[in-house]
This record gives structure tokens, C-alpha cells and sequence, in this order.
């Protein structure tokens, strides 16, 4: 979860998103904007795949101590 977290700061940084800063757009969305939420959209994903992929906590049973 570090790294992803990590990878979603550096991917948010304004440097790397100022080289999306453009007068390009996609299906009429800016560039940048559009890169902002594609960003979003697979750091959503990613936790959501890592969260699925961990092993689920057992709870204690009631004579387990």
C-alpha cells in the first residue's frame, strides 16, 4: 500500500502535471483534467485490487484466547 500511495503523490506532483498542461483534449475534456482523473480512477483501482489480494483477518473463536 506504501508504494502506491507513494506512486499517487509523485504522480500528483505539480512538475509531472504541469507536462500534461496542454491545449489538447480528449472526447472535448482538457488534458490535464482528463490526467488528473485517470490518475484517480486507476489509484482507486489499484487499492481495490491490493485490498482484495491481502489476506482476511480471522477473528478470534470465543475459546481461542
Amino acid at each position: 500500500m506504501l508504494w502506491l500511495s507513494t506512486l499517487g503523490a509523485l504522480l500528483m506532483l505539480p512538475p509531472l502535471v504541469f507536462v500534461f498542461n496542454q491545449r489538447i483534449t480528449h472526447f472535448g475534456i482538457p488534458q490535464i483534467v482528463f490526467y488528473l482523473f485517470a490518475v484517480w480512477v486507476l489509484l482507486i483501482v489499484g487499492t481495490a485490487l491490493l485490498a482484495h489480494a491481502m489476506p482476511r483477518d480471522e477473528l478470534p473463536r470465543d475459546g481461542d484466547s
